[in-house]
């Protein structure tokens, strides 16, 4: 769209203070929601439920395959040749029984670890599925681990066999190979001419080899399927952490399965949706949400090429829902104020007024007080400026689900007064993930909504936020002093998170327990609400707080070089790089300007005093981000140490 942001919109975003709890009464600190007031009585939506009974993942997929094994609809879409391909249910099935035989063939057995580096592609559902159906345990790997990060792994887990997507990850494998002695197999997706050593083996070649014993044993999967128990383990999940070394998180099937069921009973997933899925599959929320829940209810699932090319894909697959992280929302926020401040005055007072309406609007429906004037003026809204916005999300958008980091509240009111429904949850790996969700017509921002149901949440004395319920975790592999310390006696998961329940049940998380700042002067600082705050600058890509045991708060600032190089070229500054562009004195000038416009309204202790621009962004493939897009502190503060030190210095 060719139409506009408007200044003043982004002053009222970027002037407030950080994101405060509704001034309501707050139920106690030890105070719980019980099980039996865990889901209010109009979101018991009969119709919002998964679409087989199943007790176990390798269940789900037997049953949801039989049910619609006739149908002519995609399971899966997957790029193929430049366009979006489709696949059925009895394709899909016969892959994973074929994959699974030759698994077996090769020796895999009920309880052995496999792990899974791969991409999201339609082969890491087909191993996921075939090693469920075996009885094995899944251990998924983030493709972007290092060689280091990824053999401490395979050692700790004791890994078999490794299923990989290419000869990228196949060469990190085979670097670790010799330290990791239990590993005997490396199957490659992506495999043609790979398999030129013993220990190495083509995808298809295992395929047709569970295809030459099934023409031996055609029940030869399904008997072993059968024999899987809801307490059995399905999955090894390493937390990435921000710090030290990864834990396992066990997860069994049942864990997956009450978790799966509860989500489908307030998130309206369904047969004629389409979810673009692209956040990692070795993330628990995109495996559990947009993957398995997807399908239990019936949806297609298709795969995005990859993070970058998110935008495109939304325009080619136009999905109906999508589970993402707050990041996505930054970037596009961040496009269409760009387009619009590039445009003309016109459209910019159009733009401001739509969205005006547009917030109007969204808060007299949810009163329920929408009048006949401003129906008619948010119908017009939607047509001058709304529709177009859509579009760019491929124009069939229900809702989006958004979990992995907190969304800032400017981003859920901006994209709902567009026509855009955020619903934002909670959850950890080691509660598979979903403790809580925002339900459509059921919400509010800067919440992360209401526990789902069977899962009760409480607050402890110390403001920690507790969960109880059947998704949470088996424990942590070979780590059972972690284990008592993550899961007290009585079942309830510390979570490591601060937050405060209102008294409609609606949680709030105000920071991680870990993360809480205190001053020299014995303040409390919960840094993530203030850096969220500063992200609502045009200028600033990522922001990182310091301060912890210091007298006053700095921070580390990636600047946004394309809106810098757009502000610089204006004014005829000149630079030759990002490095030169960040230590211009002029452009020193214009983020100090902004930072002191944005956090004019907190408290004095809660102020940034001194800052340092970077010249490079924190990076996953740097070990400087999570694969889910938080910073990982420690790493951080280490790397630019010697920064943060002269910001100190007297």
């Amino acid at each position: 769209m060719s139409a506009p942001v408007c200044r003043n919109l982004r002053s009222r975003a970027s002037h407030r203070s950080p994101p405060r709890v509704p001034d309501v009464a707050f139920r106690p600190a030890g105070d719980y929601l019980g099980r039996s007031n865990l889901l209010p009585s109009n979101q018991a939506n009969p119709h919002m439920a998964v679409a087989v009974s199943f007790s176990t993942i390798a269940e789900l997929f037997d049953h949801l395959t039989a049910k619609y094994g006739r149908e002519t609809r995609p399971m899966f879409l997957s790029k193929i040749s430049g366009s979006y391909t489709g696949i059925g249910y009895a394709e899909v099935r016969s892959r994973v029984e074929s994959f699974a035989a030759g698994m077996a063939s090769l020796g895999l057995k009920k309880g052995e670890r496999v792990a899974i580096i791969a991409e999201n592609r339609l082969e890491w559902v087909l191993s996921d599925q075939a090693i469920a159906a075996l009885g094995a345990v899944s251990v998924p790997v983030y493709p972007t681990m290092s060689t280091r990060q990824t053999e401490f792994i395979f050692i700790d887990a004791g890994i078999r066999f490794a299923i990989v997507s290419n000869q990228f990850q196949l060469n990190k494998v085979m670097r670790l190979r010799e330290n990791v002695g239990s590993l005997e197999l490396i199957v490659v997706m992506n495999g043609k001419g790979a398999a030129t050593e013993s220990g190495i083996m083509d995808f298809s070649a295992v395929m047709q080899r569970g295809d030459d014993l099934l023409r031996k044993d055609p029940e030869c999967v399904s008997r072993s399927r059968h024999r899987v128990k809801p307490s059995d383990l399905l999955t090894i999940i390493y937390t990435s952490g921000t710090t030290g070394n990864p834990k396992g998180v066990m997860l069994t099937h049942a864990n997956l399965v009450s978790n799966i069921v509860a989500s489908a009973r307030v998130i309206d997933f369904g047969p004629s949706d389409v979810l673009l899925s692209f956040l990692p599959l070795s993330h628990t929320f995109e495996r559990m949400a947009g993957y398995y829940t997807a399908v239990a209810c019936g949806a297609t699932v298709a795969f995005a090429e990859s993070v970058e090319s998110v935008r495109e894909n939304m325009l080619e697959v136009r999905p109906t829902i999508i589970t993402t992280v707050p990041r996505l929302f930054e970037r596009l926020h961040g496009r269409v104020i760009k387009t619009v401040e590039a445009g003309p005055f016109v459209q910019r007072r159009i733009f401001r007024w739509a969205i005006r309406i547009g917030r109007e609007y969204a808060m007299a429906r949810r009163r329920g007080s929408v009048t006949p004037s401003l129906g008619a003026k948010r119908a017009l809204a939607d047509k001058l400026v709304f529709a177009k916005l859509r579009e760019r999300t491929g124009g069939r958008m229900r809702f989006f689900v958004s979990g992995g980091a907190a969304l800032a509240r400017e981003f859920g009111e901006f994209f709902e007064a567009v026509g855009l429904t955020i619903l934002e949850g909670y959850g950890l790996t080691e509660s598979s993930p979903v403790i809580a969700v925002n339900r459509l017509g059921h919400h509010r921002f800067g919440s992360v909504g209401q526990p789902i149901p069977d899962v009760e949440v409480k607050i402890d004395v110390d403001g920690e936020i507790l969960a109880r319920g059947p998704n949470i975790m088996k424990g942590y592999w070979k780590q059972p002093e972690a284990t008592a310390q993550a899961v007290d006696r009585e079942g309830w998961l510390h979570t490591g998170d601060i937050g405060v329940l209102d008294a409609k049940g609606f949680l709030y998380i105000t920071d991680r327990k870990k993360n809480l700042f205190v001053s020299s002067g014995g303040k409390n600082i919960a840094p993530q609400p203030i850096e969220n705050l500063f992200l609502s600058s045009r200028f600033i890509e990522q922001f990182m707080l310091v301060g912890d045991r210091r007298t006053y708060l700095t921070a580390l600032i990636v600047p946004d070089f394309e809106a810098l190089r757009e502000y610089a070229e204006a004014r005829k500054i000149r630079f030759d790089s990002n490095t030169e562009l960040a230590q211009h004195p002029q452009i020193r000038m214009l983020i100090e300007q902004d930072i002191g416009q944005i956090q004019k309204d907190l408290s004095s202790y809660e102020r940034v005093r001194r800052f340092t621009l970077l010249d490079k962004p924190f990076t996953v493939e740097e070990g400087e981000l999570t694969p889910t897009q938080k910073v990982r502190r420690k790493i951080v503060e280490e790397r630019y140490a010697h920064l943060i030190e002269e910001m100190y210095r007297e």
